[in-house]
Protein backbone atom coordinates (compact mmCIF):
# COMPACT_ATOMS: atom_id res chain seq x y z
CA UNK A 1 0.00 0.00 0.00
CA UNK A 2 2.83 2.36 0.88
CA UNK A 3 4.58 1.75 -2.46
CA UNK A 4 1.32 2.32 -4.31
CA UNK A 5 0.70 5.62 -2.47
CA UNK A 6 4.20 6.84 -3.25
CA UNK A 7 3.79 5.90 -6.91
CA UNK A 8 0.48 7.75 -7.07
CA UNK A 9 2.07 10.80 -5.46
CA UNK A 10 4.92 10.76 -7.95
CA UNK A 11 2.47 10.38 -10.82
CA UNK A 12 0.43 13.35 -9.61
CA UNK A 13 3.58 15.43 -9.22
CA UNK A 14 4.70 14.49 -12.72
CA UNK A 15 1.33 15.41 -14.18
CA UNK A 16 1.45 18.71 -12.30
CA UNK A 17 4.87 19.49 -13.72
CA UNK A 18 3.76 18.66 -17.26
CA UNK A 19 0.63 20.76 -16.92
CA UNK A 20 2.67 23.63 -15.52
CA UNK A 21 5.12 23.54 -18.41
CA UNK A 22 2.24 23.69 -20.87
CA UNK A 23 0.64 26.52 -18.90
CA UNK A 24 3.84 28.59 -18.75
CA UNK A 25 4.58 27.91 -22.43
CA UNK A 26 1.19 29.33 -23.37
CA UNK A 27 1.82 32.44 -21.27
CA UNK A 28 5.31 33.00 -22.62
CA UNK A 29 4.30 32.48 -26.26
CA UNK A 30 1.53 35.03 -25.88
CA UNK A 31 3.78 37.41 -23.96
CA UNK A 32 6.31 37.45 -26.79
CA UNK A 33 3.64 38.99 -29.02
CA UNK A 34 3.13 41.93 -26.68
CA UNK A 35 4.20 45.23 -28.19
CA UNK A 36 5.52 48.39 -26.66
CA UNK A 37 2.33 50.44 -26.96
CA UNK A 38 1.91 54.21 -26.84
CA UNK A 39 -0.15 53.89 -23.67
CA UNK A 40 2.57 51.85 -21.97
CA UNK A 41 5.11 54.47 -23.03
CA UNK A 42 2.94 57.24 -21.53
CA UNK A 43 2.61 55.36 -18.23
CA UNK A 44 6.38 54.77 -18.07
CA UNK A 45 7.15 58.41 -18.91
CA UNK A 46 4.66 59.72 -16.35
CA UNK A 47 6.05 57.41 -13.67
CA UNK A 48 9.75 58.13 -14.10
CA UNK A 49 9.35 61.87 -14.66
CA UNK A 50 8.26 62.59 -11.10
CA UNK A 51 10.35 59.91 -9.38
CA UNK A 52 13.46 58.60 -11.12
CA UNK A 53 14.22 61.87 -12.93
CA UNK A 54 13.83 63.81 -9.67
CA UNK A 55 16.21 61.40 -7.92
CA UNK A 56 18.87 61.85 -10.59
CA UNK A 57 18.44 65.60 -10.85
CA UNK A 58 18.75 66.21 -7.13
CA UNK A 59 21.68 63.80 -6.86
CA UNK A 60 23.75 65.97 -9.20
CA UNK A 61 22.20 69.41 -8.74
CA UNK A 62 24.79 70.70 -6.24
CA UNK A 63 27.82 69.36 -8.13
CA UNK A 64 28.48 71.89 -10.89
CA UNK A 65 27.54 75.06 -8.91
CA UNK A 66 29.35 73.83 -5.78
CA UNK A 67 31.79 76.77 -5.65
CA UNK A 68 28.99 79.30 -6.08
CA UNK A 69 26.87 77.75 -3.32
CA UNK A 70 29.89 77.47 -1.00
CA UNK A 71 30.47 81.19 -1.55
CA UNK A 72 26.85 81.77 -0.50
CA UNK A 73 27.54 79.79 2.69
CA UNK A 74 30.61 81.92 3.40
CA UNK A 75 28.83 85.21 2.67
CA UNK A 76 25.94 84.18 4.93
CA UNK A 77 28.35 83.43 7.77
CA UNK A 78 30.11 86.77 7.26
CA UNK A 79 26.80 88.66 7.35
CA UNK A 80 25.84 86.92 10.60
CA UNK A 81 29.12 86.89 12.50
CA UNK A 82 31.42 89.27 10.68
CA UNK A 83 34.00 86.54 10.01
CA UNK A 84 34.43 83.95 7.28
CA UNK A 85 33.95 80.24 7.78
CA UNK A 86 37.03 78.16 8.37
CA UNK A 87 37.90 75.69 5.63
CA UNK A 88 37.14 72.75 7.91
CA UNK A 89 33.69 74.14 8.82
CA UNK A 90 32.86 74.81 5.17
CA UNK A 91 34.00 71.31 4.18
CA UNK A 92 31.86 69.76 6.92
CA UNK A 93 28.78 71.83 6.00
CA UNK A 94 29.19 70.93 2.35
CA UNK A 95 29.54 67.24 3.14
CA UNK A 96 26.30 67.50 5.15
CA UNK A 97 24.59 69.34 2.28
CA UNK A 98 25.53 66.57 -0.14
CA UNK A 99 24.83 63.62 2.14
CA UNK A 100 21.63 64.88 3.84
CA UNK A 101 19.84 64.10 0.58
CA UNK A 102 20.65 60.43 1.17
CA UNK A 103 19.51 60.62 4.81
CA UNK A 104 16.11 61.78 3.60
CA UNK A 105 16.23 59.02 1.02
CA UNK A 106 16.70 56.39 3.74
CA UNK A 107 13.61 57.54 5.62
CA UNK A 108 11.63 57.77 2.41
CA UNK A 109 12.83 54.42 1.14
CA UNK A 110 11.88 52.51 4.29
CA UNK A 111 8.36 53.99 4.12
CA UNK A 112 7.91 53.31 0.39
CA UNK A 113 6.33 49.90 1.01
CA UNK A 114 3.67 51.44 3.25
CA UNK A 115 2.92 54.15 0.69
CA UNK A 116 2.71 51.58 -2.13
CA UNK A 117 0.24 49.34 -0.29
CA UNK A 118 -1.76 52.15 1.36
CA UNK A 119 -2.31 54.36 -1.68
CA UNK A 120 -1.42 52.06 -4.57
CA UNK A 121 1.60 52.49 -6.82
CA UNK A 122 0.10 55.28 -8.94
CA UNK A 123 -1.63 56.93 -5.99
CA UNK A 124 1.59 57.01 -3.97
CA UNK A 125 3.53 58.57 -6.85
CA UNK A 126 0.93 61.32 -7.20
CA UNK A 127 0.87 62.10 -3.47
CA UNK A 128 4.66 62.10 -3.29
CA UNK A 129 4.72 65.24 -5.43
CA UNK A 130 3.67 67.27 -2.39
CA UNK A 131 6.97 66.47 -0.65
CA UNK A 132 8.94 67.27 -3.79
CA UNK A 133 7.24 70.64 -4.11
CA UNK A 134 7.89 71.56 -0.48
CA UNK A 135 11.56 70.56 -0.71
CA UNK A 136 12.13 72.48 -3.95
CA UNK A 137 10.45 75.64 -2.65
CA UNK A 138 12.43 75.56 0.61
CA UNK A 139 15.71 75.26 -1.33
CA UNK A 140 14.67 78.00 -3.75
CA UNK A 141 13.84 80.33 -0.85
CA UNK A 142 17.14 79.74 0.96
CA UNK A 143 19.00 82.39 -1.02
CA UNK A 144 16.42 85.10 -0.36
CA UNK A 145 16.20 84.13 3.31
CA UNK A 146 20.02 84.12 3.46
CA UNK A 147 19.88 80.74 5.18
CA UNK A 148 22.05 77.80 4.20
CA UNK A 149 20.14 75.83 6.85
CA UNK A 150 17.06 76.10 4.60
CA UNK A 151 19.03 74.65 1.69
CA UNK A 152 20.10 71.71 3.86
CA UNK A 153 16.52 71.23 5.12
CA UNK A 154 15.19 71.34 1.56
CA UNK A 155 17.75 68.74 0.51
CA UNK A 156 16.50 66.48 3.31
CA UNK A 157 12.83 66.90 2.33
CA UNK A 158 13.45 66.31 -1.35
CA UNK A 159 15.61 63.32 -0.39
CA UNK A 160 12.62 61.97 1.53
CA UNK A 161 10.54 62.34 -1.62
CA UNK A 162 13.24 60.74 -3.77
CA UNK A 163 13.46 57.77 -1.39
CA UNK A 164 9.73 57.13 -1.70
CA UNK A 165 9.93 57.53 -5.47
CA UNK A 166 12.85 55.15 -5.89
CA UNK A 167 10.92 52.50 -3.96
CA UNK A 168 7.64 52.86 -5.82
CA UNK A 169 8.70 53.58 -9.41
CA UNK A 170 10.42 50.18 -9.98
CA UNK A 171 7.33 48.48 -8.52
CA UNK A 172 4.98 50.28 -10.89
CA UNK A 173 7.22 49.72 -13.91
CA UNK A 174 7.68 46.00 -13.25
CA UNK A 175 3.95 45.50 -12.66
CA UNK A 176 2.70 47.29 -15.80
CA UNK A 177 5.24 45.67 -18.14
CA UNK A 178 4.68 42.38 -20.01
CA UNK A 179 7.21 39.65 -19.18
CA UNK A 180 8.98 39.99 -22.53
CA UNK A 181 9.57 43.73 -21.97
CA UNK A 182 10.04 43.78 -18.19
CA UNK A 183 13.80 44.23 -18.31
CA UNK A 184 13.63 47.09 -20.79
CA UNK A 185 10.84 48.85 -18.90
CA UNK A 186 12.76 48.46 -15.64
CA UNK A 187 15.86 49.97 -17.24
CA UNK A 188 13.91 53.11 -18.15
CA UNK A 189 13.95 53.84 -14.41
CA UNK A 190 17.74 54.22 -14.47
CA UNK A 191 17.61 56.00 -17.84
CA UNK A 192 15.50 58.71 -16.21
CA UNK A 193 17.94 58.88 -13.27
CA UNK A 194 20.84 59.39 -15.69
CA UNK A 195 18.93 61.98 -17.69
CA UNK A 196 18.12 63.78 -14.44
CA UNK A 197 21.81 63.84 -13.51
CA UNK A 198 22.72 65.13 -16.99
CA UNK A 199 20.04 67.84 -16.80
CA UNK A 200 21.38 69.01 -13.44
CA UNK A 201 24.91 69.12 -14.85
CA UNK A 202 23.82 71.24 -17.83
CA UNK A 203 21.69 73.56 -15.70
CA UNK A 204 24.59 73.91 -13.26
CA UNK A 205 26.86 75.49 -15.86
CA UNK A 206 27.64 79.18 -15.30
CA UNK A 207 26.00 80.13 -18.59
CA UNK A 208 22.72 78.41 -17.66
CA UNK A 209 21.65 78.39 -13.98
CA UNK A 210 24.95 77.94 -12.15
CA UNK A 211 25.82 81.61 -11.67
CA UNK A 212 25.68 83.49 -8.33
CA UNK A 213 22.45 85.19 -9.44
CA UNK A 214 20.57 82.12 -10.67
CA UNK A 215 21.59 79.01 -8.70
CA UNK A 216 18.35 79.20 -6.67
CA UNK A 217 16.41 78.41 -9.86
CA UNK A 218 18.71 75.43 -10.37
CA UNK A 219 17.84 73.88 -6.99
CA UNK A 220 14.16 74.85 -7.31
CA UNK A 221 13.66 73.40 -10.80
CA UNK A 222 12.08 70.19 -9.44
CA UNK A 223 8.68 71.92 -9.32
CA UNK A 224 8.44 71.69 -13.13
CA UNK A 225 8.54 67.85 -13.33
CA UNK A 226 5.96 67.79 -10.52
CA UNK A 227 3.48 69.70 -12.69
CA UNK A 228 4.23 67.51 -15.71
CA UNK A 229 3.72 64.28 -13.75
CA UNK A 230 0.44 65.46 -12.26
CA UNK A 231 -0.80 66.26 -15.78
CA UNK A 232 0.29 62.92 -17.31
CA UNK A 233 0.06 60.23 -14.61
CA UNK A 234 -3.53 61.25 -13.84
CA UNK A 235 -4.54 59.73 -17.19
CA UNK A 236 -2.75 56.42 -16.52
CA UNK A 237 -4.18 53.40 -14.67
CA UNK A 238 -3.15 51.84 -11.38
CA UNK A 239 -0.87 48.79 -11.48
CA UNK A 240 -2.95 45.80 -12.70
CA UNK A 241 -1.13 43.43 -10.33
CA UNK A 242 -1.88 45.69 -7.38
CA UNK A 243 -5.55 45.90 -8.38
CA UNK A 244 -6.01 42.15 -8.80
CA UNK A 245 -3.65 40.52 -6.30
CA UNK A 246 -3.66 43.10 -3.50
CA UNK A 247 -7.12 44.69 -3.83
CA UNK A 248 -9.00 41.77 -5.48
CA UNK A 249 -10.41 44.03 -8.21
CA UNK A 250 -10.23 41.74 -11.24
CA UNK A 251 -12.48 43.88 -13.46
CA UNK A 252 -10.41 46.99 -12.73
CA UNK A 253 -7.19 45.07 -13.40
CA UNK A 254 -8.63 43.84 -16.69
CA UNK A 255 -9.49 47.41 -17.75
CA UNK A 256 -6.03 48.65 -16.75
CA UNK A 257 -4.33 45.93 -18.79
CA UNK A 258 -6.54 46.59 -21.80
CA UNK A 259 -5.57 50.26 -21.66
CA UNK A 260 -1.85 49.49 -21.32
CA UNK A 261 -1.80 46.82 -24.06
CA UNK A 262 -4.32 48.59 -26.33
CA UNK A 263 -6.16 45.31 -26.83
CA UNK A 264 -9.14 43.63 -25.19
CA UNK A 265 -7.43 40.21 -25.20
CA UNK A 266 -5.44 40.21 -21.97
CA UNK A 267 -6.78 36.94 -20.58
CA UNK A 268 -3.33 35.31 -20.51
CA UNK A 269 -1.91 37.99 -18.21
CA UNK A 270 -5.00 37.97 -16.01
CA UNK A 271 -4.66 34.18 -15.79
CA UNK A 272 -1.01 34.48 -14.72
CA UNK A 273 -1.91 37.04 -12.03
CA UNK A 274 -4.74 34.85 -10.71
CA UNK A 275 -2.33 31.94 -10.60
CA UNK A 276 0.13 34.02 -8.57
CA UNK A 277 -2.68 35.14 -6.27
CA UNK A 278 -3.75 31.53 -5.66
CA UNK A 279 -0.16 30.50 -5.00
CA UNK A 280 0.12 33.32 -2.51
CA UNK A 281 -3.14 32.34 -0.79
CA UNK A 282 -1.76 28.86 -0.07
CA UNK A 283 1.17 30.36 1.81
CA UNK A 284 0.65 31.81 5.29
CA UNK A 285 -0.06 35.54 5.40
CA UNK A 286 3.13 37.54 4.99
CA UNK A 287 4.57 39.57 7.85
CA UNK A 288 7.63 41.80 7.71
CA UNK A 289 9.52 39.41 9.99
CA UNK A 290 9.17 36.66 7.38
CA UNK A 291 11.80 38.42 5.29
CA UNK A 292 14.35 37.45 7.93
CA UNK A 293 12.96 34.13 9.17
CA UNK A 294 11.74 32.46 5.98
CA UNK A 295 14.51 30.81 3.94
CA UNK A 296 12.52 31.24 0.72
CA UNK A 297 12.46 35.01 1.32
CA UNK A 298 15.80 35.46 3.08
CA UNK A 299 17.81 34.24 0.09
CA UNK A 300 16.31 36.66 -2.48
CA UNK A 301 16.46 39.46 0.12
CA UNK A 302 20.18 38.85 0.62
CA UNK A 303 20.70 38.90 -3.14
CA UNK A 304 18.69 42.13 -3.40
CA UNK A 305 20.73 43.81 -0.66
CA UNK A 306 24.08 42.82 -2.19
CA UNK A 307 22.90 44.01 -5.61
CA UNK A 308 22.03 47.42 -4.12
CA UNK A 309 25.40 47.59 -2.38
CA UNK A 310 27.16 46.67 -5.62
CA UNK A 311 25.56 49.71 -7.24
CA UNK A 312 26.45 52.28 -4.59
CA UNK A 313 29.80 50.89 -3.41
CA UNK A 314 30.95 50.64 -7.01
CA UNK A 315 32.03 54.26 -6.53
CA UNK A 316 29.70 55.72 -9.14
CA UNK A 317 28.20 58.30 -6.79
CA UNK A 318 31.68 59.49 -5.93
CA UNK A 319 32.03 60.21 -9.64
CA UNK A 320 28.61 61.94 -9.78
CA UNK A 321 28.99 64.00 -6.61
CA UNK A 322 32.59 65.01 -7.18
CA UNK A 323 33.18 64.52 -10.92
CA UNK A 324 34.13 68.16 -11.45
CA UNK A 325 36.75 68.04 -8.69
CA UNK A 326 38.04 64.70 -10.03
CA UNK A 327 38.61 66.27 -13.45
CA UNK A 328 40.24 69.31 -11.84
CA UNK A 329 42.58 67.04 -9.90
CA UNK A 330 43.34 65.35 -13.23
CA UNK A 331 44.63 68.70 -14.49
CA UNK A 332 41.64 70.29 -16.26
CA UNK A 333 40.69 73.92 -15.68
CA UNK A 334 37.40 74.77 -13.94
CA UNK A 335 35.43 75.39 -17.17
CA UNK A 336 36.85 72.32 -18.92
CA UNK A 337 36.18 70.21 -15.83
CA UNK A 338 32.50 71.20 -15.86
CA UNK A 339 32.28 70.48 -19.60
CA UNK A 340 33.85 67.05 -19.04
CA UNK A 341 31.28 66.39 -16.30
CA UNK A 342 28.45 67.13 -18.75
CA UNK A 343 30.02 64.81 -21.33
CA UNK A 344 30.18 62.10 -18.65
CA UNK A 345 26.48 62.55 -17.94
CA UNK A 346 25.69 62.32 -21.65
CA UNK A 347 27.65 59.08 -21.96
CA UNK A 348 25.74 57.69 -18.98
CA UNK A 349 22.38 58.47 -20.61
CA UNK A 350 23.41 57.02 -23.98
CA UNK A 351 24.76 53.76 -22.57
CA UNK A 352 21.77 53.29 -20.26
CA UNK A 353 19.51 53.58 -23.32
CA UNK A 354 21.61 50.93 -25.09
CA UNK A 355 21.34 48.74 -21.98
CA UNK A 356 17.54 49.10 -22.06
CA UNK A 357 17.43 47.86 -25.65
CA UNK A 358 19.45 44.71 -24.98
CA UNK A 359 18.37 43.92 -21.40
CA UNK A 360 15.75 41.30 -22.27
CA UNK A 361 18.07 39.57 -24.75
CA UNK A 362 21.39 39.67 -22.91
CA UNK A 363 19.97 38.97 -19.44
CA UNK A 364 20.32 40.68 -16.07
CA UNK A 365 23.10 38.54 -14.61
CA UNK A 366 25.32 38.72 -17.70
CA UNK A 367 25.09 42.50 -18.02
CA UNK A 368 25.71 42.96 -14.30
CA UNK A 369 28.86 40.85 -14.50
CA UNK A 370 30.09 42.70 -17.58
CA UNK A 371 29.41 46.03 -15.89
CA UNK A 372 31.20 45.18 -12.64
CA UNK A 373 34.16 43.67 -14.49
CA UNK A 374 34.55 46.69 -16.77
CA UNK A 375 34.32 49.09 -13.83
CA UNK A 376 37.00 47.13 -11.98
CA UNK A 377 39.43 47.47 -14.90
CA UNK A 378 38.60 51.17 -15.40
CA UNK A 379 38.98 51.76 -11.65
CA UNK A 380 42.45 50.22 -11.59
CA UNK A 381 43.49 52.42 -14.53
CA UNK A 382 42.01 55.52 -12.85
CA UNK A 383 43.91 54.88 -9.61
CA UNK A 384 47.19 54.36 -11.47
CA UNK A 385 46.59 57.50 -13.53
CA UNK A 386 45.79 59.67 -10.51
CA UNK A 387 48.86 58.43 -8.62
CA UNK A 388 51.37 59.07 -11.41
CA UNK A 389 49.78 62.02 -13.28
CA UNK A 390 52.24 64.52 -11.78
CA UNK A 391 55.16 62.51 -13.14
CA UNK A 392 53.65 61.75 -16.56
CA UNK A 393 51.61 64.67 -17.92
CA UNK A 394 49.57 62.71 -20.48
CA UNK A 395 48.15 60.46 -17.74
CA UNK A 396 45.55 63.14 -16.94
CA UNK A 397 43.89 62.27 -20.25
CA UNK A 398 43.99 58.59 -19.32
CA UNK A 399 42.16 59.51 -16.10
CA UNK A 400 39.43 61.26 -18.07
CA UNK A 401 39.06 58.27 -20.39
CA UNK A 402 39.00 55.91 -17.39
CA UNK A 403 36.14 57.90 -15.82
CA UNK A 404 34.17 57.70 -19.08
CA UNK A 405 34.78 53.94 -19.36
CA UNK A 406 33.81 53.60 -15.70
CA UNK A 407 30.47 55.28 -16.42
CA UNK A 408 29.90 53.24 -19.60
CA UNK A 409 30.19 49.92 -17.78
CA UNK A 410 28.13 51.19 -14.85
CA UNK A 411 25.33 52.07 -17.25
CA UNK A 412 25.59 48.65 -18.90
CA UNK A 413 24.33 46.81 -15.82
CA UNK A 414 24.91 47.96 -12.22
CA UNK A 415 23.17 51.26 -12.88
CA UNK A 416 19.75 49.89 -13.76
CA UNK A 417 19.53 46.22 -12.80
CA UNK A 418 19.47 46.40 -8.95
CA UNK A 419 16.45 48.75 -8.95
CA UNK A 420 14.05 46.47 -10.82
CA UNK A 421 15.74 43.15 -10.07
CA UNK A 422 14.48 43.14 -6.47
CA UNK A 423 10.88 43.51 -7.68
CA UNK A 424 11.35 40.42 -9.87
CA UNK A 425 12.51 38.19 -7.00
CA UNK A 426 9.39 38.47 -4.83
CA UNK A 427 5.69 37.65 -5.10
CA UNK A 428 3.06 40.35 -4.59
CA UNK A 429 2.76 39.86 -0.81
CA UNK A 430 6.36 40.50 0.30
CA UNK A 431 7.37 42.58 -2.73
CA UNK A 432 6.68 46.04 -1.27
CA UNK A 433 8.44 45.25 2.02
CA UNK A 434 11.44 43.74 0.22
CA UNK A 435 11.73 46.77 -2.05
CA UNK A 436 11.61 49.04 1.02
CA UNK A 437 14.51 47.16 2.63
CA UNK A 438 16.53 47.20 -0.58
CA UNK A 439 15.90 50.91 -1.13
CA UNK A 440 16.87 51.66 2.49
CA UNK A 441 20.16 49.81 1.99
CA UNK A 442 20.79 51.64 -1.29
CA UNK A 443 20.24 55.04 0.27
CA UNK A 444 22.32 54.18 3.33
CA UNK A 445 25.21 53.18 1.07
CA UNK A 446 24.60 56.37 -0.92
CA UNK A 447 24.89 58.37 2.32
CA UNK A 448 28.11 56.61 3.35
CA UNK A 449 29.75 57.31 0.00
CA UNK A 450 28.66 60.96 -0.03
CA UNK A 451 29.95 61.51 3.51
CA UNK A 452 33.14 59.43 3.44
CA UNK A 453 34.52 60.07 -0.06
CA UNK A 454 35.47 63.74 0.51
CA UNK A 455 37.27 62.64 3.68
CA UNK A 456 39.08 59.95 1.70
CA UNK A 457 40.01 62.56 -0.91
CA UNK A 458 41.46 64.91 1.70
CA UNK A 459 43.37 62.18 3.57
CA UNK A 460 44.61 59.68 0.98
CA UNK A 461 44.13 61.74 -2.19
CA UNK A 462 44.88 59.76 -5.33
CA UNK A 463 44.33 56.46 -3.52
CA UNK A 464 40.70 57.25 -2.63
CA UNK A 465 39.26 54.97 -5.34
CA UNK A 466 41.13 51.87 -4.17
CA UNK A 467 38.38 50.77 -1.71
CA UNK A 468 35.84 50.87 -4.55
CA UNK A 469 38.08 48.79 -6.80
CA UNK A 470 38.42 46.11 -4.11
CA UNK A 471 34.66 46.04 -3.52
CA UNK A 472 33.98 45.73 -7.26
CA UNK A 473 36.00 42.50 -7.30
CA UNK A 474 34.03 41.18 -4.30
CA UNK A 475 30.66 42.00 -5.90
CA UNK A 476 31.71 40.39 -9.19
CA UNK A 477 32.53 37.14 -7.39
CA UNK A 478 29.24 37.21 -5.46
CA UNK A 479 27.24 37.78 -8.64
CA UNK A 480 28.85 34.88 -10.48
CA UNK A 481 28.31 32.54 -7.51
CA UNK A 482 24.90 33.55 -6.12
CA UNK A 483 22.81 35.71 -8.45
CA UNK A 484 20.31 33.85 -10.71
CA UNK A 485 19.18 34.83 -14.19
CA UNK A 486 15.53 35.98 -14.39
CA UNK A 487 15.33 36.84 -18.09
CA UNK A 488 12.02 35.75 -19.61
CA UNK A 489 10.67 34.18 -16.40
CA UNK A 490 7.30 34.93 -14.82
CA UNK A 491 7.19 36.12 -11.21
CA UNK A 492 5.70 32.75 -10.23
CA UNK A 493 8.60 30.85 -11.78
CA UNK A 494 11.19 33.05 -10.09
CA UNK A 495 9.67 32.87 -6.61
CA UNK A 496 9.07 29.11 -6.91
CA UNK A 497 12.79 28.59 -7.50
CA UNK A 498 13.51 30.01 -4.03
CA UNK A 499 10.77 28.05 -2.25
CA UNK A 500 12.16 24.59 -3.05
CA UNK A 501 8.53 23.42 -3.26
CA UNK A 502 7.75 23.69 -6.97
CA UNK A 503 4.99 21.05 -6.94
CA UNK A 504 2.73 23.19 -4.73
CA UNK A 505 3.08 26.03 -7.23
CA UNK A 506 2.76 23.74 -10.23
CA UNK A 507 -0.41 22.11 -9.01
CA UNK A 508 -2.13 25.50 -8.92
CA UNK A 509 -1.58 26.11 -12.60
CA UNK A 510 -2.37 22.50 -13.34
CA UNK A 511 -5.71 22.90 -11.58
CA UNK A 512 -6.45 26.01 -13.62
CA UNK A 513 -5.51 24.17 -16.81
CA UNK A 514 -8.00 21.41 -15.96
CA UNK A 515 -10.70 23.96 -15.19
Amino acid sequence: MKDTSESDALLVAKCSVNCEVDHVDVIMKTEKKRKFTANLALAIFACILGSSFQFGYNTGVVNAPAKVIKSFYNETCQNRTGVSMSDSTLTLLWAITVSIFAVGGMFGGVSAGYWANRFGRRGALLRNNLLTTIGALVMFSSKYAKSYEMLILGRFIIGLSAGIGTGIAPLYLSEIAPVSLRGMCGTFNQLAVCFGVLTSQVFGLDAVLGSPNSWQFDVGFSVIPVVLQLCSLSFCPESPRYLLITKDLEDEADKALQWLRKTIDVSDEIEEMISEKEAQSRIKKFTFGDLLTSASLRTPLTISIVMQLSQQFSGINAVIYYSTSIFESAGLSGILAKDATVVTGGVNVLMTFVSALIMDRAGRRSLHLIGLGGMFIAGVILVIGLIFQNEVSWLKYICIIAVLVYVIFFAAGPGSIPWFFVAELFAQGPRSAAVSVAVLVNWFANFIVGLVFPILQSTIGQYSFIPFVVLLAVFWLYTILKVPETKGMTIEEITASFRNTPVAYQSISADRSVR
